[in-house]
């Protein structure tokens, strides 16, 4: 959306309306045709994907730089992953009618679409490799990194819980990263709360794949600082 041109944005608004993103809400399910595209505000949405044996696996990340929805919602397909809300905010929401006839009128809108999906579809090819190959140390800093990213702010409302199912890891791994993380003055928790305290030993702690994220953001849809 910021990335839009004005006069591209003016013609939206008359068919866009504000929504609030609470908490655990699901945006859309797996398998379910898209009925609205959303546009966050702020906030973050997991885009998870639900195994056989109960497990739930996020395979990217998504908040005021991204689009959910939009993939699917343009070529009226059923969405392949769950768009759950970890992070609330609000979102600007188009009908997926309107979202269609907005791309098919608009170079512009057309272009930053594509766009944003190459940069999701990276997104989550690194999500892979990194749960695949890289350290719990690694893997949460990462996570933290973004999460500090979409929502402009070191003081993140999370709990250890969710952390570990974003990574792919039992709570008592990310138990023990983050009391190393506390110990060295990196992160401060409490129940329900994290606030990053060193940025810099945080980037340090983490893989390359954050930098690698934050790269093809930057090239392909232009919304990373």
């Amino acid at each position: 959306m910021q990335a839009l041109p004005a006069a591209e944005l003016a013609q939206l608004h008359p068919v866009l309306e504000t929504v609030e993103l609470t908490k655990d809400a699901v945006l859309a399910g797996a398998g379910s045709p898209v009925q609205r595209v959303y546009l966050p505000h702020g906030g973050i949405i997991s885009m998870m994907i639900n195994l056989s044996d109960g497990q739930s696996v996020e395979i990217a990340t998504i908040g005021r730089d991204g689009v959910v929805g939009a993939s699917a919602a343009l070529y009226n397909r059923p969405l392949l992953t769950d768009a759950i809300v970890v992070v609330p905010s609000t979102a600007s929401v188009l009908r997926a009618d309107d979202f269609r006839a907005a791309v098919e009128r608009s170079t512009a809108f057309r272009t930053l679409v594509a766009l944003h999906e190459q940069a999701l579809m990276a997104q989550a090819q690194q999500s892979v490799a990194c749960n695949v190959s890289h350290a719990v140390e690694a893997r949460l800093s990462r996570w933290l990194l973004r999460a500090r990213d979409l929502c402009g702010s070191e003081a993140l409302p999370l709990t250890q819980e969710l952390l570990a199912q974003m990574i792919g890891v039992r709570r008592n791994a990310v138990s023990i990263v983050a009391h190393g993380f506390q110990q060295a003055g990196i992160l401060r928790y409490s129940r329900g709360h994290i606030e990053i305290t060193d940025v810099d030993a945080l980037q340090k702690a983490a893989c390359e794949c954050y930098a690698t994220v934050k790269a093809y953001a930057a090239q392909w849809v232009g919304s990373e600082d």
